[in-house]
């Protein structure tokens, strides 16, 4: 019964809001979760469900070792699904209206120094194909700040080598246009040519419309490939911090505005529809700032 309730909820978010496949997949985690937790408290429908009940949801979230983020976003999850229920009147009230979402936003991102990233970047054995695929993939996660979900799903015919391009599809299915700087440009054409030389009956990597496919079957890897990846180059970079491919990102946007990029301009590149989403970037660089201060001022 209650699953029946969200399902029609992920179809309007799917259908009539034309939320990406990545939005849909993580609202439904949270979700299966919820109804979880609801089915231990003998709740089989939504109208029983109260401010308190959603209050103890959280707190389990919290036992559960799950960051803040993680539980804001649950909640912001579970408010949306009870309006659409209250709004199509299969609900006799939204008691999630009155619930605040926490102030968790502000914590600030996780990103490489230009001396981590160089380590990184040369991580890979580029004189292997595994390796000139890695170098490729970490050059475009850094020089062009695309997503995960951007990267896998790049075709050969989004990328402009000769003029320094590639198009990317990002959240909501809009398309954005992001210059393709001269490393990661010289990264993708050796991976490109190195494929199709050393191309083999029974592999189809190299005539996949995916720039990063699966050998035998030319399908698009998985971001879980990628994750693993960079996971392997900053053990070999003795990267002893905790990052994941979105630190590439991070760190793009973190270096542009360090350089003197202008704030519009990197929301521009990172295809952020609200310039308060690139303004943690600020952060970053005024603690950065003030870190080196304390470090290297005598009266600091």
């Amino acid at each position: 019964m209650l699953w029946d309730e969200v399902t029609l909820f992920l179809d309007y978010l799917s259908v009539e809001r034309g939320l990406a496949e990545n939005s849909i997949i993580a609202y439904s985690s949270d979700l299966k979760k919820y109804c979880a937790f609801l089915g231990k408290q003998k709740i089989a429908s939504f109208n029983q469900v109260t401010r308190d009940i959603i209050s103890k949801f959280l707190f389990s979230e919290k036992d559960a070792g799950n960051e803040a983020s993680s539980i804001a976003r649950a909640l912001v999850s579970v408010k949306i699904l009870h309006r659409f229920l209250a709004r199509e009147k299969r609900i006799s009230k939204d008691v999630t209206s009155v619930l605040m979402l926490p102030k968790l936003w502000k914590r600030l991102p996780n990103f490489l120094t230009h001396k981590e990233m160089e380590a990184i970047l040369k991580a890979p054995n580029v004189r292997t194909d595994s390796g000139a695929r890695g170098r490729a993939m970490l050059e475009l996660l850094y020089g062009c700040g695309v997503r995960v979900s951007e990267l896998v799903n790049l075709k050969k015919q989004d990328v402009n080598l000769e003029a320094g391009f590639l198009k990317c599809t990002g959240k909501g299915n809009k398309e954005r246009i992001v210059p393709l700087g001269r490393m990661a440009k010289e990264a993708v054409q050796s991976y490109l040519n190195r494929i199709g030389n050393n191309s083999k009956a029974g592999n189809s990597r190299d005539c996949s419309v995916y720039i990063f496919a699966s050998r035998k079957k030319g399908e698009r890897i998985t971001r879980q490939l990628v994750w693993t990846l960079v996971k392997k180059y900053a053990k070999e970079a003795r990267i002893t911090k905790r990052i994941t491919p979105h630190s590439f990102r991070h760190s793009y946007a973190t270096h542009l505005l360090e350089g003197g990029a202008d704030l519009r301009v990197v929301q521009e590149l990172l295809g952020h529809a609200d310039i308060a989403t690139t303004q943690i970037y600020t952060h970053v660089s005024k603690d950065r700032l003030k870190s080196v201060y304390n470090q290297f001022h005598p009266r600091a």
